[in-house]
């Protein structure tokens, strides 16, 4: 077997070959503002009165940040994202990023926008996943009360069926038209519902192949156990385990929920034992690979080197199927470029959705970019590298 292709994130020539030099500099501005916490409180803040007063906002948002960080407001508009994507054998993960809903009209409309999203991959292997939130589709107290193990009124054991039947309904599609679909992870305290039910969607459809990929956030100090938990049951039940693995999303309001309930804080201790949990969560994977397949969602350059290295110690070629690297639209282009360009398998999450209702999902990614340390300046050192070598 050829030796895999050393892999360098230091190339800026290969991470920003897909934007020009006016790409380039709207990236500095946009970082450079986001770099600054008082400016992202103030952003949100004035957004939060314009969303309030009705004021029409979209136009001073989609040519800035929603541009950097999501592929456009429906999937159509997403073409042209993909398609820059597509030319540098990157793939596409439509991600609707639609939050904070409440009614059933809403929650079915989300569902079959969702399955749109796999009919649209359906036989274009530039868009090798579809990915869905169970919060898009089913109420949030509801989740709480199943998790909890409460008991259900009439209606309400009537709207979980419905909840079953809309995530059914989506796996049951990316089954037929052959396309995974990830199920995210979300808060611990609603978290055991949505293992349950992607249990139950992976044991009815993985059967051959992993197609059903639950998420495990390891920022929680439980979830390397759990991994190899669903390994076991896996292995029992005679079908293939699909995970996403990922560091996690929701960490301060993780600790504020546990510190004000009094129960024990799920978030693990230091950065240091999450970090150590990722990589010995892709040592344990790619030890069992010919039964799971991974999806390592990061933006931590040790931890995507530390995988491209595992694979070679293991044998396993860069292109392998049951190995994938992902990384959001907009950030660690430096990642994403270089693995795809030394040969591996790489995709990109391209959210999309109404700009109005893609709003929680831009903050977010705003203040993560402030709160992770070193993210922004990161960012920025890149961009200002590949700036100099172009003599901008």
């Amino acid at each position: 077997m050829n030796p895999h292709p050393l892999v360098s994130f230091d190339n800026t020539e290969i991470a920003f070959r897909s934007k020009n030099n006016k790409e380039l500099r709207k990236a500095y501005w946009l970082f450079s503002l986001i770099g600054k916490p008082w400016m992202v409180h103030v952003g949100k803040f004035m957004t939060d009165i314009a969303l309030a007063l009705h004021i029409p906002i979209g136009w001073a948002i989609k040519n800035n940040v929603f541009k950097q960080f999501c592929g456009g407001e429906t999937i159509a508009e997403c073409a042209q994202a993909t398609k820059v994507l597509d030319s540098f054998k990157i793939g596409t993960i439509l991600d609707l990023s639609v939050e904070g809903k409440e009614s059933e009209s809403e929650f079915d409309k989300a569902a079959i926008e969702i399955q749109e999203t796999l009919h649209t991959a359906n036989g274009n292997t530039n868009i090798p996943f579809s990915v869905f939130k169970v919060t898009g589709i089913a109420r949030f107290g509801l989740l709480e009360k199943v998790n909890a193990k409460e008991s259900l009124s009439t209606e309400e054991n009537a709207e979980w069926q419905r909840v079953k039947n809309r995530v059914n309904n989506i796996c049951n599609l990316s089954f037929e038209t052959g396309t995974p679909v990830f199920i995210d992870a979300e808060d611990s305290w609603i978290q055991d519902a949505i293992d349950n039910l992607a249990d139950a969607m992976m044991a009815t459809y993985n059967k051959e192949k992993a197609l059903i990929y639950n998420t495990i956030q390891l920022y929680r100090h439980d979830r390397l156990s759990f991994l190899k938990s669903s390994h076991a049951k896996a292995k029992a039940e005679n079908y293939k385990l699909g995970l996403k693995l990922v560091r996690g999303a929701y960490m301060e309001k993780e600790r504020q929920r546990a510190s004000s309930m009094g129960y024990h804080d799920p978030i693990q201790p230091t950065k240091e034992a999450t970090d150590r949990d990722f990589n010995l969560a892709l040592e344990y994977c790619t030890d069992h690979i010919a039964d799971i397949s991974i999806c390592a969602g990061t933006h931590n350059e040790e931890s995507s080197l530390y995988l491209v290295e595992l694979m070679s110690k293991k044998g396993i070629d860069p292109n392998d199927k049951h190995i994938y690297f992902a990384q959001l639209m907009g950030m660690s282009d430096h990642i994403s470029f270089n693995l795809s360009n030394a040969g591996y398998k790489v995709a990109k999450y391209v959210p999309y959705g109404p700009i109005r209702e893609v709003i929680p999902y831009l903050i977010r990614r705003a203040r993560e970019n402030t709160s992770v340390k070193g993210q922004t300046g990161r960012e920025l050192g890149l961009i200002e590298r590949e700036m100099k070598r172009r003599k901008m």
